[in-house]
């Protein structure tokens, strides 16, 4: 898919001319995961510099399911209701065994969530979204048919090498994020691997362009009639576009199952002989789970598939990727403005790696699942599925692909440690869970009033707020790196008093276990970072300190 003229229209880079410069930020790929990364560092005032060597969209689908954490994210970044708005929104799942449905699943069973489980989106739109987002923002700048061809890290900086197609030119940033994809040339320019495993079986993805009568669900399939011995994943996309995934098995010829001679009849006898269709894009691809075995080399940082690769039932790689870069920019931001230390960026990939490899094993259990390779793993599976259908512990062991959830960076350097009593749910490391509030202007959501700074989250309940409290949240707004104060009262309470929201149906108070006097510090992507059932200006000061990987509260005011 082509982009409109105005954003893919390539100019001559000025530095062929006037010589090399140097600007905080490069960004290699414009894929979603790169555009992400340069959006939020543009949002944060950071120049940003993205560089790809083609200029146009993605072809097909692709990456179509995006989960409600990446909807949040892109909601951050100004994205988020276009996207919606464009794909289909879903929460409901159907397994089929052969001929019969064994069971349903809801992904969102709980209401008081701006955000559904997933939308479908193709990739395609997607990216024309978040480059027209970028052509917005002053501080962001991408190039296209712009390739990086040589990397060269020196203490102070990374020198980057680009041919274009009026010649070389050379340009330095501080900090470089690859972002360009599985076969990764950043990757392959500094000599570097991604190891892991390929499975030894292949899919065929077709999309198709109908009118059907399926409902907007997830529909997988085990051993259809249409398909036998083989499993079968359909879901609709925007346009009247429909995605289904073919298993072929190993000793299938790529080239072969990709004519249409051999799609055609494939798809044919899933929608019945009378079905009108036509074929808009086909591909074949093969399980992988891989990752790096670092994804920090320096001041060169690696994101999405560049840094890791899993099979993509359950949606975990393009939503990986952009929580990648939900991650990886604050850190970014903080210390190119000298306000936090280097050695932060060790954190992106504490917390990344770890997050990765959750992926590969929910990836690699559910290929194992899908394409047993073994008599006794069939037997397994088999039993399952036929337990599944009047059972409901067997449900919880089908897996036709464990759908992308965020990750929880439970063991992060970056977390203070509780001291008070808490429910499991909300402990330092996990992402902010949404509820709906109601303020002086309306109803709102808790997501659309937190991120991008650090904020405090204080529940005072039915009690008002003192005079002392108030002091104490002025002077966390005056410190180097501000801590802006969420008030979020009881249901009927109201308070005049800066950003003040009442928790209108109590959701708050329980997906918190807020009680009066609870507090939460979130970082900038919305991570609780500490939380306290009374707490001070100096454990807050002290708990930012530890999240911005500084030894002493004295060290961030540097």
């Amino acid at each position: 898919m082509q982009l409109t003229e105005t954003l893919s229209q390539y100019r001559a880079p000025p530095e062929i001319e006037s010589g090399r410069r140097r600007v905080p930020v490069i960004v290699v790929g414009a894929g979603p995961v790169g555009l992400c990364a340069a959006i939020d560092l543009g949002l944060q005032n950071v120049q940003t510099l993205v560089l790809d060597a083609d200029d146009s969209l993605s072809e097909g689908s692709r990456a179509i399911c995006f989960a409600k954490r990446t909807l949040e994210i892109l909601d951050r970044l100004g994205c988020g209701e276009r996207a919606v708005s464009k794909g289909v929104v879903w929460n409901t799942g159907k397994v089929f065994l052969q001929d019969r449905m064994l069971y349903q699943f809801d992904l969102l069973p709980e209401s008081g969530h701006k955000r559904p489980a997933f939308i479908n989106l193709q990739q395609h739109y997607l990216e024309q979204f978040l480059v027209e987002r970028l052509h917005t923002l002053p501080r962001g700048e991408l190039r296209f048919r712009n390739r990086v061809t040589a990397v060269a890290q020196h203490p102070d900086r990374v020198e980057v090498t680009v041919e274009t197609p009026d010649g070389r030119y050379v340009i330095e940033c501080d900090y470089l994020v690859a972002c360009d994809g599985a076969r990764s040339p950043m990757r392959q320019a500094l000599g570097l691997e991604s190891k892991g495993q390929v499975f030894r079986d292949r899919f065929l993805i077709a999309d198709v362009k109908m009118r059907a009568g399926f409902p907007t669900e997830r529909w997988f399939w085990f051993d259809p009639p249409f398909h036998r011995n083989q499993s079968v994943l359909l879901h609709r996309q925007a346009d009247d576009i429909w995605r289904i995934d073919f298993q072929l098995g190993w000793d299938a010829n790529p080239e072969e199952e990709r004519k249409p001679e051999r799609v055609m009849p494939r798809i044919q006898a899933m929608l019945g002989p009378d079905a009108k269709f036509t074929l808009e894009w086909v591909s074949v691809y093969t399980f992988q789970c891989r990752r790096m075995d670092r994804f920090r080399h320096g001041r060169v940082l690696f994101a999405g598939d560049a840094a890791h690769q899993v099979s993509p039932f359950g949606a975990r790689g393009a939503n990986s990727g952009i929580q990648d870069t939900d991650n990886l920019a604050w850190k970014l931001k903080l210390i190119v403005d000298g306000r936090a230390p280097d050695t932060l960026l060790d954190s992106y990939d504490a917390e990344r790696r770890p997050a990765a490899d959750e992926n590969i094993l929910h990836s690699t259990r559910s290929t194992d699942f899908i394409t047993p390779k073994s008599g006794i793993s069939r037997a397994f599976r088999d039993a399952t599925l036929q337990l599944a259908e009047h059972h409901a512990f067997a449900r919880s062991l089908v897996n036709s692909g464990r759908l992308s959830t965020p990750s929880t960076y439970s063991t992060s350097p970056l977390n203070t440690p509780d001291g008070d009593a808490f429910g499991a749910r909300m402990r330092p490391g996990a992402p902010a869970i949404d509820a709906p509030l109601d303020s002086r202007d309306g109803a709102s959501w808790l997501i659309d009033q937190i991120g991008g700074r650090f904020d405090l989250l204080y529940f005072t309940g039915t009690q008002a707020v003192s005079e002392t409290m108030r002091n104490t949240f002025e002077s966390l707004r005056r410190l180097p790196v501000p801590v802006e104060t969420l008030i979020i009262s009881a249901q009927g309470v109201r308070a005049d008093i800066g950003r003040f929201f009442e928790d209108v149906d109590g959701l708050f108070a329980e997906r918190y276990d807020a009680r009066s006097g609870t507090a939460y510090l979130l970082r900038p992507d919305q991570h609780v970072c500490a939380r306290w059932r009374r707490f001070d200006a100096a454990s807050i000061r002290k708990a930012q300190a530890r999240a911005l990987a500084a030894e002493t509260e004295t060290e961030v005011a540097k």
